[in-house]
């Protein structure tokens, strides 16, 4: 559950939890709500394949700042994996590019899983947004392509096998941002000898955002014919929670949304906090710059205090 709540209706910056469906791509839903807000600053927070379902972060006009922070937080998956068939795209909406009988068991399948917890390599896909010399991957791959990429470090936080009713299996996947849930099907699939690929996944959370929470876009609209969209927003702030806060008086919070320094003592692990004016309204990310003993405005969200 987050801190607190949506963010009151007038404001119109802000994060948009939202169920995407399956079958739909996370830009179609982005063009959706600058259709229905009338707000061009729209962007989303980690990408959803069409195949896939469930929480897309939407950053509303200056929440687009932030996009960063809501990507790097850990995510949660349930996905439903095919053995015995591998496909080029590495999921359901590829073409089939071998198939084997599948005669492993479920222990089989547990014990293979214990190879991919923890810090792991993971080679991204050639169906995939990353650009190689500024042109997606999937495009070069759609020309018959394929380019040498580097594996990632990712880490996969909790992976258990929560259904087994050969060949389909679905695993209940925590993991960090940047993670190929499609690429782990398929090296599970490698390692277990009978090749696999992913013809479901539902994201079940992004950082603090859970699906419970997530409005559908048929929700959203109701919303905006309404003129109430506004108040389903979840305020910046919401995906901050991992900086400490640190409290302002009027004349520090004026100094600091002109964009200067503030001589204020450093606490817990230097580094980045949240600056709250009087009012405790959300200012600024401010960064502890340590050789000159000042917090630093790093991102300014109000012009003035």
């Amino acid at each position: 559950m987050l801190p607190h709540g949506p963010a009151q209706p007038h404001v119109s910056n802000g994060i948009l939890n939202l169920n995407k469906p399956s079958g739909m791509t996370s830009h179609d839903l982005v063009d959706r709500v600058r259709e229905l807000t009338g707000i061009r600053r729209v962007g989303h927070a980690g990408t959803l394949d069409p195949m896939a379902s469930g929480v897309l972060l939407l950053c509303i006009g200056q929440a687009t700042r932030i996009v960063e922070y809501l990507m790097g937080g850990p995510k949660v998956y349930r996905a439903r994996v095919r053995l015995g068939v591998s496909t080029d795209t590495y999921d359901a909406d590829g073409r089939v590019v071998a198939e084997a009988p599948v005669t492993v068991e479920r222990s089989h399948v547990e014990t293979a899983l214990a190879r991919f917890r923890g810090p792991i390599l993971q080679m991204p896909p050639m169906y995939s947004a990353l650009k190689h010399h500024g042109t997606p991957l999937h495009r070069l791959a759609r020309r018959g392509l394929e380019v040498e990429r580097s594996p990632r470090q990712v880490e996969i936080y909790g992976l258990e096998l929560s259904a087994w009713e050969p060949p389909y299996c679905t695993l209940e996947v925590t993991c960090s941002g940047g993670t190929y849930v499609r690429s782990l099907a398929h090296d599970l699939g490698q390692l277990l000898g009978c090749g696999a690929h992913l013809v479901g996944l539902t994201r079940l959370a992004s950082g603090d955002f859970r699906l419970e929470e997530a409005v559908t876009p048929e929700e959203f609209a109701q919303a905006a014919a309404e003129n109430r969209w506004q108040a389903l927003l979840y305020p910046l702030d919401a995906a901050l929670r991992q900086f400490p806060s640190l409290h302002l008086d009027a004349e520090a919070a004026r100094k600091l949304c002109a964009g200067l320094p503030l001589s204020l003592p450093a606490f817990g692990e230097v580094g980045m906090a949240r600056a709250y004016g009087p009012d405790a309204s959300f200012l600024a990310l401010v960064r502890y710059d340590v050789a000159a003993g000042v917090w630093r405005p790093h991102k300014v969200f109000r012009s003035e205090a």
